[in-house]
C-alpha cells in the first residue's frame, strides 16, 4: 500500500505538510465543527453543503494523485480548488446568517483561503512547467 494514504495521523498541533494531509485534516475539523453545531432545520441544507463541500477537497486531491495522466491530475486539482472557495461561501454564510462570530468559524474560513491559495498555486506552477516543457 502507497505510504502517503496509509495512514492520515500528525501532529495535532502543527499543519501538515503534504496537501492531501492538510485537505485531510481540515476536512476533519469542519465534520467535528458542523457536529458540535446547534442549529434548527431552517441550516441544515448549508451544513450539508458545508461538509459536502469541505470533504470534497481532499477527496479529489487524492484522487487526483492518482490519475492517469496530467490533465487528469490537474482537472482534479481545479475542482479541489473549486471546492475550496465553495466551502468558504458556505462558511462565509453561515457566519453571516446564523450571527456565528466565534472563531472557530474565522479559523475555518482561513484555513479554507490557505489551502485555496496553495492549490492555486500548484496549478499554476504546474502550468508554467508544462509551458516550459514546450
Amino acid at each position: 500500500m502507497d505510504d502517503e494514504f496509509e495512514i492520515f495521523e500528525f501532529n495535532e498541533e502543527a499543519k501538515p505538510y503534504k496537501i492531501c494531509h492538510r485537505c485531510y485534516a481540515f476536512s476533519r475539523e469542519v465534520i467535528r465543527y458542523v457536529r458540535d453545531c446547534r442549529y434548527d432545520n431552517t441550516f441544515r441544507s448549508l451544513f450539508e453543503q458545508l461538509v459536502r463541500s469541505a470533504t470534497s477537497i481532499g477527496a479529489n486531491v487524492v484522487e487526483g494523485k492518482s490519475g492517469s495522466s496530467k490533465k487528469d491530475w490537474k482537472n482534479f486539482y481545479i475542482i479541489a480548488l473549486k471546492s475550496a472557495n465553495e466551502t468558504k461561501y458556505w462558511l462565509c454564510l453561515i457566519r453571516d446568517t446564523m450571527g456565528v462570530s466565534g472563531a472557530k468559524v474565522q479559523e475555518l474560513i482561513n484555513e479554507a483561503d490557505e489551502i485555496s491559495k496553495i492549490l492555486a498555486s500548484i496549478i499554476i506552477n504546474a502550468n508554467d512547467n508544462q509551458s516550459s516543457n514546450f
